[in-house]
């Protein structure tokens, strides 16, 4: 279940940011800052995790592809009835299109998206024996899988450390300074060099977490925000508090 920002630090953090010439910061400057933001987000989000619902990599590499322009509370509704009827590589890939279109319709770009989870589950059962891969080059090979995806995947299915380069994600890196690119790679390769590798998958939950409760694409709650004082885009949102306050979505969304 999501949890609501830390009201006490968020408060505390917006009172008095601190002025710096940001531009100026030294690299190590900027990994122990960036180290000390996903410290911070520790703190605030101690729930932080993937907010779809899975029980078994399939089951997770399907809803990450269904999670495509549309929300993981949608896909929540969408997948049990997906999976009661086709619970296994095989089952999907053998489906009818119409069967499965209609399933899929809830979640946009219905006939897509069939396409991909249908072309997925048949690649996974003639090359890969019906089973998930458990590492980044074979998972890049399935239909509609990405690095995104496989990232997803991979850090919550097998535990194998990965960034996730979402919107939320790329929006905050570059609002915080770890990076200017727009490119995910390169997005997740520069963010690579920041933090441990064993921090990957927790830092793209509490990223994301904090982009959909707090650091909004329009209006962030920066008067709410616990990372106020490190953030070189502090004042992009609304920097009262009792304003800010009133821009925080504590969730759930899933």
């Amino acid at each position: 279940m999501a949890t609501e920002a830390k009201a006490g630090a968020g408060a505390k953090a917006a009172k008095k940011p601190r002025a710096r010439k940001w531009q100026n910061e030294t690299r190590l400057g900027l990994v122990r800052r960036a180290r000390r933001i996903n410290r911070i987000l520790a703190e605030t989000y101690p729930d932080a995790h993937c907010e779809l619902n899975f029980g078994t990599p399939f089951q997770l590499l399907v809803a990450t592809v269904l999670s495509a322009q549309t929300t993981d509370m949608r896909v929540n509704l969408t997948t049990p009835g997906l999976f009661a009827k086709y619970p296994t590589p095989e089952d999907l890939a053998a489906a009818n299109p119409e069967d499965v279109e209609q399933i899929l319709k809830p979640t946009g770009f219905f006939r897509a998206k069939t396409k991909s989870v249908m072309g997925l589950s048949a690649a996974l059962r003639d090359r890969f024996d019906g089973e998930v891969p458990g590492n980044l080059e074979d998972l890049v090979t399935l239909p509609g899988v990405g690095r995104k995806t496989a990232n997803v995947v991979l850090g919550n299915a097998f535990d194998v450390p990965g960034i996730t380069v979402d919107t939320h994600f790329g929006r905050l890196a570059r609002r915080f300074a770890w990076t200017s690119e727009d490119d995910p790679v390169k997005v997740e390769q520069e963010i690579g060099e920041l933090i441990p590798r064993k921090d990957w998958t927790m830092l793209s939950h509490r990223l994301i977490w904090h982009g959909r409760r707090i650091c909004h694409a329009r209006r962030p709650a920066c008067g709410a925000c616990p990372l106020a004082r490190l953030c070189p885009s502090f004042g992009e949102g609304p920097t009262d508090e009792e304003t800010a306050r009133k821009l925080v979505k504590p969730g759930p969304f899933s």
